[in-house]
């Protein structure tokens, strides 16, 4: 199934990636990507790779830095994460991601940027603990 993206169709690869990132119950990596995959015919860790930098171009998926994990984007169609901040809570125990925006967050971050001078690009927070089913 191609799905429809405000800039253009998506390709076979980047549905397929896509689509096993958001039947995902945790994050994964690209090499669990590509295991699940392979019966779509993925071969190669770079068929991922690309299809992973496109949606991450499209602001359909987000990499979790810390460990090295990607999530489909909890709210794709709103546009909240093309203004650079993303923010998730990410459970140690279970894994479980919670994506979400906080515009207090944002603001402060952005008067601690204008009063140091420094333009800020992209602004991702991790936080790690337990969940409350979890904790």
């Amino acid at each position: 199934m191609t799905q429809m993206t405000p800039m253009k169709q998506l390709t076979r690869n980047q549905s397929l990636v896509l689509d096993a990132l958001l039947q995902a119950e945790a994050p994964l990596s690209a090499y669990t990507i590509l295991d699940r995959l392979r019966d779509e015919g993925f071969r190669a860790p770079l068929q991922v790779y690309r299809a992973l930098d496109k949606l991450l171009d499209l602001g359909l998926v987000h990499r979790l830095e810390s460990i090295s994990a990607f999530v489909a984007c909890a709210h794709p169609h709103q546009g909240c994460c093309a203004h650079g901040l993303t923010a998730f809570t990410i459970c140690e125990a279970c894994g479980k991601v919670t994506e979400f925006h906080d515009h207090l967050i944002e603001e402060r971050l952005g008067a601690f940027a204008r009063d140091h001078q420094f333009r800020p690009g992209k602004a991702t927070i991790e936080v790690r603990g337990h969940c409350a089913g979890c904790a």
